[in-house]
């Protein structure tokens, strides 16, 4: 685990349990909500010129309400994988030596092992964050993306100061529903 700034290219996130706080609200129906952080996609917008962020989710049920808030709201990249293929996954599409990942669950930590940089919530499953290389103080859906993203930028790139961010066309953010 380690890597340069030379090196580090994809920032691959898991949704379930990092972009939100891993409820899933069922009804007779089914599967209907999933509670995302209000953060996250600014912090993101800060480090989308630096590397590539690619979402990745293993949840089937729920895929329309992920594929809405990450494909249609934010515009950023989604594929459904699942959580035992990850990382040969990352491996064929980004090279786990040029890839940061941050995730949550118990299989998790087999990916944090074999990528360049491995990134957990604070609430994530003791296993995860025994591999990961940092835990944010944040938890998943409450800002856990956005306080990672500070910390790339800061480890591989250039810190980010939030008392004084200075935003081109190219780090605008997302839009208004954020």
């Amino acid at each position: 685990m380690g890597g340069t700034a030379n090196q580090i290219k994809n920032f691959i996130i898991d949704v379930d349990g990092v972009m939100t706080d891993g409820t899933f609200t069922y009804t007779a129906d089914g599967k209907t909500a999933k509670v995302f952080g209000s953060d996250d996609s600014d912090g993101l917008a800060l480090i989308k010129d630096f590397v590539n962020i690619h979402f990745i989710t293993g949840d089937k049920r729920g895929y329309p309400i992920t594929e809405k808030r990450i494909k249609t709201d934010m515009k950023m990249k989604l594929d459904q994988v699942s959580t035992i293929e990850r990382a040969d996954w990352i491996e064929a599409h980004y090279g786990l030596n040029e890839s940061i990942y941050m995730g949550d669950g118990i299989f998790d930590a087999m990916v944090f092992d074999r990528v360049a940089y491995a990134i957990a919530p604070s609430n994530a499953i003791f296993l995860a964050k025994e591999h990961a290389d940092h835990v944010t103080k944040a938890s998943g859906g409450h800002g856990a993306v956005a306080e990672a993203c500070f910390h790339i930028a800061e480890k591989f790139f250039e810190p980010l100061d939030p008392l004084n961010l200075k935003l081109n066309n190219s780090h605008s953010v997302w839009d208004d529903n954020n």
